[in-house]
C-alpha cells in the first residue's frame, strides 16, 4: 500500500508544480505558442535522464524513491496530454508550422536533455 501512497503524494507536488508554473510562465510570456508546456516538458525529460540514473546506476535509495520523484512527481509535472491536445489546437487553428515546430521542438529537445540529464549523473 506504501507504494500507491508515495506515488499519490508525488504526483500531487509534480501537478501542482506544473499548474504553477505553467500559470506562470505563460502570464509572464503569453503569446500562441504553448510555451510553459513546452519547457515544462522539457525540464522534465531532463530530470527524469537525471533521476533515472542517478536512481539506478549511481546510488541504491529506496525503491520508494523512484516511485515517488519519477512516476509520481515528474509523472505529474510533465504534461504530455496536454501537449497533444495543445497540438491538435494549434493545427485545429490553422496555425500547421506552428504545431510542427512545437512537436518536433518538444521531441528533439526532449530527447535531448534526457540525454543531457542521465549524462550529468553519470559523471563520476
Amino acid at each position: 500500500m506504501d507504494k500507491y501512497l508515495v506515488v499519490l503524494a508525488g504526483a500531487g507536488l509534480g501537478g501542482l508544480a506544473r499548474f504553477v508554473l505553467g500559470s506562470w510562465i505563460m502570464a509572464k510570456y503569453g503569446g500562441r505558442f504553448p510555451l510553459g508546456t513546452f519547457l515544462i516538458n522539457i525540464s522534465g525529460a531532463f530530470l527524469v535522464g537525471l533521476f533515472m540514473t542517478l536512481l539506478t546506476e549511481r546510488l541504491q535509495p529506496h525503491p520508494n524513491w523512484r516511485l515517488f520523484l519519477v512516476v509520481g512527481v515528474l509523472g505529474g509535472y510533465t504534461t504530455f496530454s496536454s501537449f497533444e491536445y495543445e497540438t491538435l489546437q494549434t493545427v485545429r487553428d490553422g496555425e500547421r508550422w506552428m504545431g510542427l515546430v512545437y512537436v518536433a521542438g518538444s521531441v528533439l529537445l526532449g530527447y535531448l536533455t534526457v540525454w543531457v540529464g542521465a549524462t550529468l549523473a553519470s559523471r563520476r
